[in-house]
């Protein structure tokens, strides 16, 4: 029978998600020599990656594989790019070497960016003897309508089976994202989802109740574990 989502509620948000993380990190290294960690964008995850920065100096980073869940579409130094706050929080504090970091190319043509990444994901799973990429953890965070990721409602990624990684044109941003899909999603080993205090209350309530209008309802896992960290 599958695990229910842990749902974490915590007075000190950045040090429980740090922890947290840090925890999978030290089990993915002990089961199989690498940890892989999928970062989320927005501005819920800074103080976690900040904190993480700073506690993790013991962490092998060189055995840590770095992906990311989505990016906007622009260059990796413009002020809305994920990788541009993943590097400022965690990855330069952290000395994380260049080759633990898979960037998603923003500044390049979408469908050919989520082609690529496709691409190195499964070259990586090839290397490895295995049929699909397997993160350890994938990072989430949880849009005011339900999104996750950048899997909006209404979009065309949401029906997505068969790629791991696309370009998903958000009509209400009038712009183009690079997001991984529910099959990648939920091929996790363990998803977290990173979420404020002040969200929407009714919105977790009926995201966790698996209320379909909100894409992160349809994050669950095959065989892997969710926990909710809001803080």
């Amino acid at each position: 029978m599958k695990a229910e989502p842990q749902v974490i509620r915590t007075k000190n948000f950045a040090d429980d998600a740090a922890g947290f993380i840090l925890d999978q990190a030290h089990r993915a290294l002990r089961e199989r020599n690498e940890f892989r960690i999928a970062l989320s964008g927005g501005n819920t995850p800074v103080p976690v990656y900040t904190r993480l920065a700073a506690i993790a100096h013991d962490l092998p980073w060189e055995l840590t594989r770095i992906t990311f869940g989505d990016e906007r579409c622009v260059p990796p130094d413009d002020r809305e790019s994920n990788f541009r706050m993943a590097r400022e929080t965690l990855l330069a504090p952290a000395a994380v070497p260049e080759k633990s970091i898979m960037r998603m190319r923003g500044e390049i043509d979408p469908q050919i960016a989520a082609q690529e990444y496709q691409d190195d994901l499964d070259l990586l799973a090839a290397q490895c003897g295995e049929p699909t990429y397997q993160h350890d953890l994938i990072l989430l965070g949880l849009g005011d309508d339900g999104h996750t990721a950048s899997l909006f409602p209404g979009t065309v990624a949401l029906e997505e089976t068969i790629r791991c990684v696309v370009a998903n044109f958000v009509p209400k941003l009038n712009a183009w994202r690079l997001t991984f899909t529910f099959p990648l999603i939920n091929r996790a080993r363990h998803i977290c989802f990173l979420v404020g205090a002040r969200k929407n209350a009714g919105l977790i309530q009926r995201v966790l109740k698996g209320d379909p209008q909100f894409p992160a309802s349809r994050v669950n896992p095959s065989t892997g574990n969710v926990t909710w960290m809001i803080g």
